[in-house]
């Protein structure tokens, strides 16, 4: 049988579908954007995350930039759709918070944001994957599951595979697992925009556009801040123009015209997904959420049809 390169060489050099996606419908709304601790005074506590944002910088992902491959880089972004997929999947099949798969993306945005997989490795976006997925639920899930029971789909990596990809991205990301997300902020805009709705009918598709929108942007590239207050204005009014759209962030006291440039970037392209939506026949806009499982050939043995282990042996 084939080795593969260990994991240390994993890495190339560092540099620089659906519209909704289904959760359970049985799960606690509050659970999807409350935070892990809640402080008397919403207010305090959202200016808290707001200061943590200040140190928020756009790092797109090196391998995605115009400046590299062009082959990698649209490889790349398949395979980052497939990894959503997966997780996204995975996320229903052990019954986690929406939560868990969006903080798992960002780790996988950060990441890629310092590291870059070449196309050669098509089974590192697998092992990546895996491993965001686990940290998140570690983080995130009262209950655990093991790492042998992460369904696996082309690849079948050993659990010591898995606990190094972990340990590297815990380095990568200077082990700063608490990354922001969209969902604290969801019932403060709420309460800010649009006072008078209800709160529960809001948020259930303020989140479902939150999550629509990992397939079409990195997550670095904007701060949850600004993708949470687009979908829920995007859930309040599918009509706002910019003037509007200004009126009602001017709520947001630390907030100005850059803040409400970016809000309205994000809040065009939620309409824009709503608007490719109708027009795509529902048959292709759900047959990439199939949660059955497709046995592929493994790259390195094409006469094969079987998964194939793949141990990384560094003999």
């Amino acid at each position: 049988m084939s080795n593969i390169s260990p994991i240390t060489d994993l890495m190339c050099e560092e540099g620089g579908a659906s519209f909704l996606v289904e959760y359970d419908e049985n799960t606690s709304i509050d659970s999807l954007y409350n935070p892990c601790f809640i402080l008397d005074d919403e207010e305090k506590y959202i200016e808290y995350l707001f200061t943590q944002e200040m140190g928020f910088v756009s790092e797109s992902c090196p391998a995605l930039s115009s400046n590299h491959d062009c082959s990698n880089r649209f490889w790349l972004r398949s395979a980052r759709l497939d990894a959503i997929d997966w997780i996204f999947n995975t996320q229903a099949k052990f019954g986690f918070k929406v939560h868990t798969a969006y903080l798992s993306m960002t780790y996988f945005d950060q990441f890629l944001s310092k590291r870059s997989i070449d196309e050669s490795k098509p089974w590192a976006i697998q092992l990546l994957s895996v491993a965001c997925l686990s940290l998140a639920a570690k983080m995130e899930e009262q209950n655990v599951p093991s790492l042998s029971e992460y369904p696996s789909e082309e690849y079948l990596f050993e659990t010591r595979v898995i606990k190094n990809m972990e340990l590297m991205i815990l380095s990568t990301l200077e082990w700063k697992m608490g990354s922001a997300t969209p969902f604290p902020y969801l019932h403060y805009f709420v309460t800010k925009f649009c006072p008078r709705s209800r709160p529960e009918t809001i948020i259930t598709k303020a989140i479902d556009y939150i999550v629509a929108m990992v397939k079409d942007i990195n997550l670095m590239d904007q701060r949850p801040s600004i993708i949470a207050s687009a979908a829920v204005l995007a859930a309040f009014d599918a009509t706002l123009t910019r003037n509007a759209m200004d009126h009602m962030i001017s709520a947001i006291s630390s907030w100005g015209n850059i803040e409400s440039g970016h809000v309205f970037s994000c809040y065009n392209l939620i309409q824009e997904k709503k608007r490719n939506k109708v027009k795509t026949p529902s048959s292709i806009l759900f047959s990439t959420h199939s949660t059955s499982t497709c046995v592929v050939e493994n790259p390195l043995d094409t006469s094969s049809g079987t998964k194939r282990k793949l141990p990384f042996d560094k003999s």
